[in-house]
Order: C-alpha cells, then sequence, then structure tokens
C-alpha cells in the first residue's frame, strides 16, 4: 500500500511538471508571436523587441497595443518600466517610443530610422502602451467606447493589461517596476500607481513589484495649474500687462468651462500677442507644415485636457507607421482598424468624460506608501510650464531635505532641482514640453539618478 502510494505520488509529481513545463512553452511560444525580428529600416540591434495587442475587456473588445524595447544589456537585471503618454489621446508610440526615450528615431522620409544615443534602454526594459482604447493601434469593439472614456477606465484598463501581460511575460513578474509618462500622463501615472498599489494590498507578494514613478510637465491640479500658467505666459512676455490682468480678473480658474469674458481674453492673447510660436517650446523654431494648435489649446486651458506636443517629427511617425509593412513587423492592426493610424485622437481628446480635478490627494497617498515620486519639468513649455507645476507641489507643503541647487550635465547646468521629504522636484534646462525630444542628455541624466534612487550631480 505504501508502494502503490509514493507510486501515486510519483505519477501526480510527475503530471504536475508536465503540465508546468507545458504552460511555459505556451508562454513562451505567445512571446514568440510578438517578437518583432526586424522593423523595416531598421539599423542592426543586440536586444529584444516585442508589440502585440493584450485584451482587457472582452464585452466591449478593448484590446491595448504594446511595444517592449528590452535593455540593451542584462535586460534580466534591469528594471521593467512602463512608459505613457498623455492627450488624453496621445500616443506613447509616436511621443515615447519615436521622438523621446525610444532607441529609434525616424527619418524624414518615413522609410528608416536611425538610432537615440540617449535610449531610456540603455537603463531599463520599457514597456510603450498605447493607451486609452482608441489611441494609435489600441481599439475597441464597441463604438461608443471612443466617447466614453475617462481617467477611471483608462486607469483600470492599464492594471487588467499589466496583470495579463505578465502573465505573457512572466519573467517580469516580481521585477522592480516604474512608471513614467508626461503631460496629461500626470493624471495617468499617479492613477495608475494608486490603482496598482491598492490591488497590491491583497497579496503578500504582488507580481507587480512597484516601486515609484517619475512625471514631466505634468497636469496636476486645475487651479493652481492655470494660475502658473498664466504667470508664466506674463513672466516671459508673452502676454501684455493689461492681458494678464484682464485674465486674472475675468477668469474662475475653479470652474469646468470658461465664461464668455475669459475665453475671449484668452482667445485674444492667442490670437494677438502670442505670435507664430511652437507654445510647447517657446524659443525653437515652429513647424509651419502643422496645423495651428491655438484653438484646441484655448480650449484646454482651464480643464487641462493638454494634447501632446507637434514637431515637425509627429509627420514623419504617421508616415512610418501607417505603412502596410510597418504594421505587419509589429503584428499591429490586425483586425483592419477602420481608420489611419495618427499620433493622436481629436476624437478622444474632445469627448473625454471624466477627469479628476487634482492629483494633489493622490500625491499625498503615493507619498505615504513609501513610493519613490519625482516630477519634473522642462522650462521652455508654456502649455504646462515649470511655474504651473511649482504652484501645484508647492500646496503638498512636504518638508525640504536638500535645498534648492543646481545640478549638472558634464560642465554646464542641466537644471535645478529641490529634494523633499517623500518627493524630488527637477526643472530641466532649455527642455520644452517633450524633455528627452530638447535636451536628451540631460533626460537621460535625470531618469539613470531616478533609477538609482540618487540625487542629481552638484557638479
Amino acid at each position: 500500500m505504501a508502494v502503490q502510494t509514493k507510486s501515486h505520488l510519483l505519477i501526480l509529481s510527475l503530471l504536475l511538471v508536465s503540465s508546468l513545463a507545458a504552460t511555459i512553452v505556451a508562454l513562451t511560444k505567445q512571446q514568440e508571436l510578438d517578437r518583432i525580428s526586424a522593423l523595416p529600416g531598421q539599423p542592426a540591434v543586440t536586444f529584444s523587441q516585442f508589440s502585440g495587442y493584450v485584451t482587457v475587456n472582452e464585452k466591449h473588445g478593448r484590446a491595448l497595443f504594446y511595444w517592449l524595447t528590452e535593455a540593451a544589456a542584462i535586460p534580466n537585471k534591469k528594471p521593467l518600466v512602463l512608459w505613457l503618454n498623455g492627450g488624453p489621446g496621445c500616443s506613447s508610440v509616436a511621443y515615447g517610443a519615436s521622438e523621446e526615450i525610444g532607441p529609434f528615431r525616424i527619418n524624414r522620409t518615413g522609410l528608416s530610422l536611425y538610432m537615440n544615443k540617449y535610449s531610456w534602454n540603455k537603463e531599463a526594459n520599457i514597456l510603450f502602451l498605447e493607451s486609452p482604447a482608441g489611441v494609435g493601434f489600441s481599439y475597441t469593439n464597441t463604438s461608443s467606447n471612443l466617447k466614453d472614456s475617462g481617467d477611471k477606465r483608462t486607469a483600470q484598463d492599464a492594471l487588467v493589461f499589466l496583470t495579463r501581460w505578465m502573465s505573457r511575460f512572466p519573467q517580469y513578474k516580481y521585477r522592480e517596476f516604474y512608471i513614467a509618462g508626461e503631460s496629461y500622463a500626470g493624471h495617468y501615472v499617479p492613477q495608475l500607481a494608486k490603482k496598482i498599489h491598492d490591488y497590491n494590498k491583497a497579496y503578500p507578494h504582488p507580481i507587480i513589484n512597484l516601486k515609484g514613478f517619475i512625471v514631466g510637465n505634468a497636469v496636476t491640479d486645475n487651479y493652481y495649474d492655470s494660475i502658473g500658467t498664466v504667470a508664466f505666459w506674463w513672466t516671459h512676455s508673452m502676454i501684455s500687462d493689461r492681458t494678464y490682468r484682464a485674465i486674472l480678473d475675468n477668469c474662475n480658474f475653479t470652474e469646468e468651462t470658461a465664461s464668455n469674458k475669459c475665453d475671449d481674453v484668452v482667445t485674444y492673447a492667442m490670437n494677438h500677442e502670442f505670435g507664430d510660436i511652437d507654445q510647447y517650446s517657446i524659443y525653437t523654431p515652429s513647424c509651419m507644415h502643422l496645423p495651428n494648435s491655438t484653438v484646441r489649446l484655448k480650449n484646454t486651458l482651464l480643464r487641462r485636457r493638454v494634447s501632446g506636443y507637434d514637431p515637425c517629427t509627429e509627420k514623419y511617425a504617421e508616415k512610418y507607421y501607417n505603412r502596410p509593412e510597418v504594421q505587419k513587423a509589429m503584428h499591429a492592426n490586425v483586425t483592419g482598424i477602420p481608420y489611419k493610424w495618427t499620433a493622436c485622437s481629436d476624437v478622444l481628446i474632445k469627448n473625454w468624460k471624466d477627469s479628476e480635478s487634482s492629483m494633489l490627494p493622490v500625491y499625498k497617498d503615493l507619498i505615504a506608501a513609501g513610493l519613490r515620486i519625482w516630477v519634473f519639468s522642462g522650462d521652455t513649455d508654456s502649455v504646462v510650464p515649470v511655474t504651473a507645476t511649482r504652484f501645484s507641489l508647492s500646496h503638498l507643503n512636504l518638508t525640504v531635505k536638500t535645498r534648492w541647487y543646481p545640478w549638472y550635465s558634464g560642465d554646464q547646468v542641466g537644471g535645478w532641482t529641490e529634494v523633499y521629504k517623500g518627493l524630488t522636484f527637477a526643472t530641466v534646462r532649455g527642455a520644452g514640453h517633450e524633455v528627452p525630444l530638447f535636451q536628451p542628455r540631460r533626460a537621460f541624466i535625470l531618469f539613470r539618478s531616478f533609477l538609482a534612487g540618487e540625487e542629481l550631480p552638484k557638479s
């Protein structure tokens, strides 16, 4: 009888091992299906790339598109970083991956790629996510979803994506995990961090090993952001004294929509005082080939629904990612989406349904949870400017650990920083809305310091 019991146990053990092996093989096969052998016009690289879809809602047919660029060296020892662009409705493939922190840049012809010397995958495995459904290659089979998206659903779908993606890529379970982003991702990033933090409370050893987040030129608080934005316009001589006073007299920044008088004075400032500048980078030449974004900006000043930066590189991305051979290589558009891939979705931007007025309460919760939190600002952005971020963060009333000082990139001042108990704030000198686009080396130093948990270099 004892022999039979041992025999049964042995058989059961073999069956379990066989089942586990089959599961691992299946997972490996799914990863191989998502593997990018090479992108059209891509230089040779040593790191692996994967892309594809993860369904986040079966009932409505919502599926999110991802692109993973593994670390250039020892990826199994490097953390995982999720990158999110804002909008709401702008693509992380168009911006983050293709003109900011990704390993490749797109040539003007839209036919080939070249290497980014300061790609963040030198320090981490970078996971780009097109979110929410309706952005880029991410899709929904329920057309009404394009007109009823909002903050809450975006955070929930992103959490579902992460748990299911890690089932597909189990080597990233329990790995150090960080979230990064910019602009309206000032909502996405802390909201998702809060979702993950709350989700993890139910597990003694959670698979999403969230350590912290970093956000740049981030939409943070409707009221303080708006006051800080108008202050930036005035202090940088973009508007007259008269217009500055008129905005303060006529605009109630606590309201969801602007009054007619407020709308009129802001429209006057943009049409008659700003001039033909790139409002996302006020000291660099603007791209003459793009439509004027004044109307979009005017409509978003109070609600803080700020779209992505519009340099000409956006057009190169739209050429490249609409090529059938590129989509095939990336396993994208497999369902035949009935519209072209675009850098931003105007439908989502215009129909955003819920947007929290302030991220400050979320920051307080996550600071108390002990997460590593960094906030940075390119100092030539007039859309979500450094003054807006400083006004907002000042109302957290944090204790200063390391007083304001200049940090360095080589022998040049890279920006300024102050370290608080629970949060680090840094500016990036000479950078616009998309910091890594304008100052790639300085952004890389910032990211490397963040991952290491070290203060920015003092010399």
